[in-house]
């Protein structure tokens, strides 16, 4: 596959090679035409073809064998989130650096949070923050450096960075969707395919799941309905029973199972369900709120209840670099930290200690890890950019949280110096990060996967997993 064919997803999809459109004829001797007429009936949805290619990397992909019910939630937050005025703040400085708002105590004796994030605050010895995050290389539209845990997955600066596989592109080949009707890795609230990374060297079929346009995958075109589609299912059973005497790789009957999962994805089975948050019972709806992201963060929960095994929240409300990017008021439509990112605060807080507040009720929180972040923190002093507050890009230093996931929580790790412009003790790089996720999942982070030369390359190429959370 070229660089072009894999970065071109909003203009192919994985069964255009079929040519759906081009008439072909029928005979039972071409398993291409059988295919052809067995998926017809699904106007254009590629899944059959994804669920085969997905079983084929498992089938070689070293460790695809582990199916245990591990999962992650990605809550990213797009733009890159001050740390000083979030999870590290820094009350003894002047304003310029410290900021508008004020600080809290929370659970942990002398570990404060920002005046906005209260129910963290409370929540404090369930959690891990880790404040010493080095996001140098690290750059959005797109985001891919800290989702891929590669320094070189910078687009802007290298023509091959979009290839570089995402986190959870790697945990849907080598581990896999905890249930098979379920996709691995899903996007929700997608603003923009540059939030996100994607499959990349891996090819398309590891690409993330939008959930944003989940409600058309789920709406039959005018004149098809579930009859039609089975019939069609049918008929393609019926023609290999046909050639079950002349195929003797086993293909066909490959084939067949995999259509049947798609059919079962497409035609209202567990994944439609899990999609549907009329389902859940009013008073978890109403616990988590009418906010959109509050909303996703509940269909989270679900999907990985339902089997997803990694799934990412694009925490923002514009297509732009993301709505935590907060350069000033003078910049729209990002605002600045009064403006821009204090309404953000609240509906993040209730948000991440509602989702894991809920995941412990459903004994999920023990195989599901947590993680909050975005792709760089701001920098020490307000004003950029001829703003009265804002701040700008800063990838020398960032704050995250994690939950879950069976770790040792409760705690702080590393820490930023005074100003909170630098790392002062403890770096954590995207490949320690990485290297977490997969000893969460039972991954090797030294497994490896090849480029489009047929060369490997390490699923980590720095990075251990996070001693103190072990």
């Amino acid at each position: 596959m070229s660089a072009t064919a894999s970065h071109s997803h909003e203009r192919s999809h994985s069964f255009s090679f079929l040519k759906g459109r081009q008439r072909e004829g029928l005979t039972v001797w071409s398993r291409r035409s059988v295919l052809k007429a067995s998926l017809a009936g699904f106007a254009g949805l590629t899944f059959p073809d994804l669920l085969r290619l997905r079983s084929q990397a498992a089938e070689t992909g070293g460790t695809g064998a582990l199916r245990k019910s591990k999962a992650v939630i990605l809550l990213w937050m797009t733009g890159g989130p001050s740390h000083i005025d979030t999870w590290d703040v820094k009350p003894d400085m002047p304003s310029e650096i410290r900021g508008p708002f004020k600080d809290i105590p929370t659970r942990l004796p002398g570990v404060h949070l920002c005046e906005y994030y209260p129910k963290q605050a409370a929540m404090m010895d369930q959690l891990t923050l880790i404040r010493s995050v080095d996001c140098r290389e690290s750059n959005h539209e797109p985001n891919m450096v800290m989702q891929t845990a590669n320094l070189a997955a910078e687009p802007r600066l290298n023509p091959r960075g979009h290839l570089y596989p995402a986190i959870g592109s790697q945990v849907a080949r080598l581990h896999g969707a905890n249930h098979p009707s379920i996709p691995p890795y899903i996007a929700l609230n997608l603003k923009d395919r540059s939030h996100v990374a994607w499959g990349g060297y891996l090819g398309q079929q590891f690409d993330p799941f939008n959930g944003a346009n989940v409600s058309q995958l789920f709406q039959l075109p005018a004149g098809l309905t579930l009859d039609r589609i089975k019939s069609r299912q049918t008929l393609a059973e019926q023609m290999s029973q046909v050639r079950s005497d002349l195929d003797t790789s086993g293909q066909m009957a490959s084939l067949d199972r995999f259509t049947a999962k798609a059919f079962d994805i497409v035609a209202g089975g567990r994944a439609q369900e899990a999609f549907d948050l009329s389902k859940e019972p009013a008073k978890i709806v109403e616990r988590y709120g009418t906010h959109d992201w509050c909303k996703q963060a509940l269909l989270a929960r679900r999907l990985v209840a339902a089997g997803s095994s990694f799934v990412t929240i694009d925490l923002s409300n514009h297509s732009a670099s993301g709505t935590w990017d907060t350069h000033g008021d003078n910049i729209p439509p990002y605002g600045g930290i009064w403006s821009g990112l204090r309404p953000l605060l609240p509906t993040f807080d209730h948000l991440v200690t509602t989702l894991i507040s809920d995941l412990k009720d459903h004994g999920m929180l023990d195989d599901t890890l947590v993680i909050a972040m975005g792709e760089f923190g701001r920098t020490p002093k307000l004003g950029t950019q001829g703003s009265t507050d804002g701040r700008d890009h800063w990838p020398y230093v960032m704050s995250m949280l994690m939950a879950g996931g069976g770790y040792r929580h409760g705690q702080v790790i590393g820490a930023s110096t005074r100003d909170g412009g630098d790392i002062a003790e403890r770096p954590v790089s995207p490949g320690d990060i990485a290297a977490t996720i997969y000893h969460h999942f039972g991954i090797p982070h030294d497994a490896t996967y090849l480029d489009h030369g047929g060369r490997p390359n390490r699923l980590v190429e720095q990075g251990e997993p996070i001693r103190e959370l072990l």
